[in-house]
């Protein structure tokens, strides 16, 4: 796709002013998306519920700054044609389970000395530059690609999409190698400043929750417990649905959840599969709720699921390295 090679190999951080104008651009697109495929709440704004067509299907598990992923991806071929090839002509959909920001282990060092810059109030800030020219990076090839393809490439909100790193509407603040949440924001408001800070915070809650086709769920986390579709449509007035969605740990989730929500958004006649990702396997994925539940999220590797309607998951098959 025009500008992807350009953002990978982009050694500054973006232009201030053209990311303000992306940030509108696809906010604008994600306010709009049509109710046929995105029910609207009370008050008209679209829900956190995508209700997706019976099409062959990407999900691609947290990204954490890895611009090379969407990159191998599109470029892909999919039977004798590309990703790319096929979302142009509307033939397939890409969900990607969120967490578009932080490096993870691969950036481990950095984020110490980064650490050392911000305390230091980022007098000076080269490794954080560098977090956030790949963190920012994959996200701009994120916005592309929805307003390129609005129907058909989808991003969930995972708990990494807080970059004001607050408290409330269903966030945490984050830690994990260093203050990266804390860190992220205070770079933000020094070198991008506080309108910059707020309008990717607006993009970030416009974001749906999950996505549910005929025969699989995709969200970023297990689900806390059963969510009804009203729950999700009307997710700005119940933070529990957020927080539910994007930050349930291994073990958390209330038992008989997942099944439930398969029997309840999913066709009775079909094999049906929850997908999500947020904590780490080992291996190409992890089974939960009694083989329910796919964790597809290993950051050592560059994995993805593909799915075909009506065609029941298979692992061996089904998960493959870009």
């Amino acid at each position: 796709m025009d500008g992807f090679l350009e953002t990978i190999e982009r050694t500054s951080l973006p232009d201030r002013e053209e990311y303000l104008e992306l940030l509108r651009r696809v906010s604008e697109v994600l306010l709009s998306e049509r109710p046929e495929y995105r029910p609207r709440d009370a008050e008209n704004r679209p829900g956190g519920l995508l209700r997706l067509p019976d099409l062959p299907t990407v999900i691609v598990p947290d990204l954490h700054a890895r611009r090379w992923v969407l990159d191998r991806l599109l470029g892909m071929n999919w039977g004798d044609e590309s990703v790319e090839s096929l979302l142009r002509r509307g033939a397939i959909q890409v969900v990607c389970v969120g967490d578009g920001f932080h490096a993870e282990g691969r950036a481990a060092g950095r984020w110490r000395r980064a650490f050392r810059e911000y305390v230091d109030k980022y007098k000076h800030h080269q490794a954080m530059d560098e977090e956030m020219r790949e963190s920012l990076g994959l996200m701009e090839m994120v916005m592309n690609l929805k307003i390129a393809f609005p129907e058909h490439f989808h991003f969930l909100k995972g708990n990494h999409e807080n970059i004001s790193n607050e408290e409330g509407r269903g966030n945490h603040p984050f830690r994990k190698y260093a203050y990266e949440g804390e860190m992220v924001r205070l770079w933000v408001l020094q070198f991008y400043g506080r309108d910059f800070l707020e309008a990717y915070a607006e993009f970030e809650h416009l974001l749906p929750l999950l996505a549910a086709a005929s025969d699989f769920i995709v969200s970023h986390a297990e689900p806390r417990r059963f969510f009804s579709a009203q729950e999700l449509v009307e997710y700005r007035s119940h933070d529990e649905v957020v927080e539910g969605l994007t930050w349930t740990g291994d073990g958390e989730s209330e038992e008989g959840s997942v099944r439930r929500m398969l029997d309840v958004y999913c066709d009775s006649d079909r094999v049906s599969t929850y997908f999500g990702g947020h904590r780490p396997v080992s291996g190409s994925h992890n089974l939960r709720a009694d083989g329910n539940y796919v964790q597809i999220h290993n950051p050592e590797d560059s994995l993805i699921v593909l799915l075909s309607p009506g065609l029941p998951f298979a692992p061996n098959r089904d998960i493959i390295e870009l």
